[in-house]
């Protein structure tokens, strides 16, 4: 959302593509989304161990740990009830990481019913106790104005205070709101220094939008190498910007080694995450056979799905008016089955 287009900045011929748009030097670049703290969907289990070395001897089991946390066990589970009564009866002694569960169930109506006063309570409780993630959720709820008045510069106070305890989400909503030059006078560089704190800590929106600020040389040096760099760690985190973007440079070899099998491998899977510029782009590339055998019928199924949703393409349109009868209507299905629609 920080970066131009996608669809202005890759080289598929043929058709012939469009000029990158031009911005005013002056201006900062749209703003991405804020982000709230989220937790692990119930479906989520732990990674796996590795194998011990062989001949290595087996690590004797340790003790089980009477103070595991059942809260947030019974919470990955999808217990969310027992969550809840596991976690009121922690609050009540003053466990910080209980009441930060009891506003995230409340908040979002998790085992009990939908409470913003209740969250807003639990939350403000825990981050009054020091607890980051706390912060960040009464900050978001706090600017969204849930379950009390809105107040942004409170918000603003526990983004930072969230922020200087290492929560990088915190730090990525205070870039946005430097950015955004509303709530907080605008400042690029801090907003730059903000997004790399985020990104270092692994936060693929902050390494998207920093990737951004490098490409344009917003708030930082331009740097391409930089840029790309970023790209490449957020596309591995499945944010699907950033897939796109690193797609392009892949394909175009800016800032990286050309790859162009490899970009269509990622213009693919964006395609799939429903981005219509990745719908567009994989298109022109199976019509043009450049990194990818041509199949007409395939790209104008994309074309088709990428235009369904506000992405048009006149040169595709004519491509598509001079397929067959057959290849139209092989093609019209698979946008069809793709929307769930085709009989």
């Amino acid at each position: 959302m920080l970066a131009t287009s996608a669809s202005a900045q890759v080289s598929l011929t043929p058709p012939a593509v469009e000029a990158p748009a031009t911005k005013p030097a002056a201006k900062a670049p749209p703003k991405p989304a804020p982000v709230a703290a989220k937790k692990p969907s119930a479906e989520a289990k732990p990674a796996a161990k590795p194998p011990a070395a062989p001949g290595a001897a087996a690590p004797t089991p340790a003790p089980e740990d009477p103070n595991a946390d059942l809260v947030y066990g019974a919470y990955q589970r999808g217990q969310y009830k027992t969550a809840f009564d596991l976690a009121i009866a922690r609050a009540q002694t003053g466990d910080i990481k209980a009441m930060t569960m009891l506003g995230e169930l409340y908040s979002n109506a998790l085992g009990i019913k939908r409470d913003y006063v209740k969250a807003l309570d639990w939350f403000k409780r825990a981050a009054d106790g020091g607890d980051r993630e706390a912060m960040l959720e009464l900050a978001m709820m706090r600017i969204a104005g849930r379950g009390a008045p809105m107040d942004k510069q409170e918000a603003v106070r526990l983004l930072a205070s969230a922020a200087k305890l290492g929560e990088p989400k915190a730090a990525y909503n205070l870039a946005l709101l430097y950015l955004d030059g509303q709530t907080l006078p605008q400042d690029l560089k801090r907003s730059a220094e903000l997004l790399r704190m985020a990104a270092d800590a692994g936060n693929p929106e902050a390494q998207y939008a920093l990737a951004t600020f490098y490409k344009e040389g917003t708030g930082v040096e331009k740097d391409l190498d930089k840029s790309v760099r970023l790209l490449q760690a957020a596309s591995l985190a499945d944010n699907v910007d950033a897939e796109v973007e690193y797609a392009i440079a892949l394909y175009n070899g800016t800032g990286t080694p050309k790859n162009q099998p490899a970009a269509v491998a990622l213009l693919r899977k964006a395609a799939r995450q429903n981005s219509a510029i990745a719908q567009n782009r994989l298109a022109r590339v199976l019509v043009s056979g450049q990194g990818a055998p041509v199949d007409k019928v395939e790209a104008m199924k994309w074309h088709l799905i990428a235009k369904t949703v506000g992405k048009g393409d006149p040169e595709l349109d004519e491509l598509f008016a001079g397929l067959s009868p057959e290849d139209r209507a092989k093609a019209e299905l698979g946008a069809k089955r793709w929307f769930g629609t085709a009989r």
